[in-house]
């Protein structure tokens, strides 16, 4: 069995690649940002690297994310796949986002150029947008007025559930077999929003729609919600590209890596009803 670092534990889909890595038996090692509660979390800044080199030690194979919050994102992760290469790690899987490779230029390209270079053993996922967003980041909105507010219009998603995300890092992690490859993982199919809150209100018996808003509105709300305006800039831009179509594709990489159809829309809003309700 390995000794496993996974970053951003505490995280949507940290939490649950930890608890399926721990279920097979592997060694968990948790970075926390806040003082350790448990033996197996370790405090981690990534902002300015204090405790990333006692994180690593003992520790051969890592799952690296840069946490919400920050628009470089290579800034943070450059560090981590720097100690990965020094250690020697088997194997680094590295979680970005679709389209991270549209742009050469984009923080989390560079960040898989970085580990690419490496020679290490690694995989680069990059799932679409989450389901679990409705009831986490939207859900302001939907207890507030019964609406999921977004800049989107009528473009598509083929939204993931994070379970799902985190059952391909943990297979992907834990086996060579497909190293040195990136993976796009999505949902079976692309709905819009509109679609998404009916499934919803069908799930909850609680009526929730969709209303279109602009991205300056979005702006707004970011900020007024406490987000550091560089990265509240940086969503509004990806929620363009949503709108502007490049969030519908779908794949079957779930499917391929873990040998189980990914979860759909309807699925995760039955497990998840009691958030909106």
């Amino acid at each position: 069995m390995s000794r496993i670092l996974v970053v951003g534990a505490s995280g949507t889909v940290g939490s649950e690649l930890s608890r399926l890595l721990a279920a097979a038996g592997h060694a968990v090692v948790k970075t926390t940002s806040r003082k350790p509660t448990s033996p197996d979390q370790v405090q981690v800044d990534l902002v300015t690297g204090a405790g990333l080199k006692a994180a690593f030690e003992g520790v051969d194979r890592a799952f690296f994310l840069a946490p919400p919050g920050h628009a470089n994102q290579e800034a943070l992760l450059a560090p981590l796949i720097d100690e990965a290469k020094a250690r020697g790690l088997r194997k680094v899987v590295l979680m970005t986002a679709m389209g991270a490779d549209a742009d050469e230029a984009a923080p989390m390209r560079k960040a898989e150029r970085r580990l690419e270079a490496t020679g290490l053993p690694f995989n680069i996922i990059r799932p679409n947008w989450f389901m679990q967003n409705f009831n986490t980041f939207w859900i302001h909105g939907i207890q507030t007025a019964g609406q999921i507010f977004l800049p989107v219009g009528q473009a598509k998603g083929s939204f993931i559930d994070a379970r799902d995300i985190a059952a391909v890092a943990a297979k992907l992690l834990t086996g060579d077999g497909l190293a040195n490859r990136a993976f796009d993982l999505t949902g079976p199919r692309a709905l819009d929003h509109a679609e998404v809150a009916a499934i919803l209100t069908q799930a909850t018996g609680k009526a929730i729609g969709f209303t279109d808003i602009t991205p300056e509105a979005m702006l707004q709300g970011l900020l007024g919600a406490g987000l550091p305006k560089d990265y509240a800039e940086f969503l509004v831009l990806i929620l363009g590209y949503f709108k502007a179509g490049y969030a519908e594709r779908t794949t079957d990489a779930v499917q391929q890596i873990t040998g189980q159809a990914p979860r759909s829309i309807e699925q995760y809003a039955q497990d998840y009803r009691s958030a909106w309700v």
